[in-house]
């Protein structure tokens, strides 16, 4: 009986195997085109666009950032590609990932430690660095729950807890097309890689 596939062809021409990822194998540009154009929330998000996972992880970073000042830019670099193994196997909702189980989370973890090796960060994320990302996420979903996913305060803060607005000032999600949001998602991914070589 023939084995089903398990790689993708990438628009890079990198054929992924999903099962066996290699670094190798990880472009930044198909990383930024995919994500860009998935979308979360299940695309239930006010506006003309969807929000994507792109737009997420940017915003992931910037918290990240204003949470934990003077940290090293490869931990910045990983809160930008805490979400990278979605431009292969999409974004599932929660409640989605745990009617799965435990393959999504091995095969999230096998993408995950290609994508950082690739880009020079550790296969596996120091535990402290790891809440510190998860912290953030918490924060941007309670963000993009309140301001364009329909979600009440009372009821986004029942689920990922009351953020300290000191870290959300003046954070307005905008959505934009995914073409923009691509080149958003490029060049941080750039200035933070020069950052890190820089450092």
């Amino acid at each position: 009986m023939k084995q089903p596939r398990a790689w993708q062809r990438m628009l890079s021409g990198r054929r992924l195997d999903l099962l066996d990822p290699t670094p190798v194998d990880i472009e930044i540009a198909d990383i930024a085109h995919g994500l860009a154009f998935v979308a979360r929330w299940n695309g239930q998000t006010q506006g003309d666009w969807p929000y994507s996972v792109a737009e997420h992880s940017l915003l992931v970073e910037t918290l990240f950032a204003r949470a934990n000042p003077g940290l090293s830019p490869r931990w910045r670099m990983a809160a930008l590609l805490h979400d990278a193994p979605e431009y292969v196997i999409g974004d599932m909702i929660s409640p989605v990932k745990a009617a799965v189980g435990p393959g999504y989370g091995e095969l999230d973890a096998r993408l995950t430690a290609a994508i950082h090796i690739r880009f020079g960060l550790p296969a596996t994320l120091p535990v402290p660095v790891k809440q510190a990302i998860k912290a953030a996420d918490r924060i941007s979903a309670w963000l993009e729950a309140v301001q364009i996913a329909g979600f009440s305060q009372p009821e986004a803060t029942r689920l990922f807890g009351r953020p300290d607005p000191a870290l959300t000032r003046g954070l307005d999600i905008r959505l934009q097309p995914p073409a923009q949001v691509r080149a958003d998602y490029l060049a941080r991914h750039a200035a933070l890689l020069a950052e890190m070589d820089g450092g």
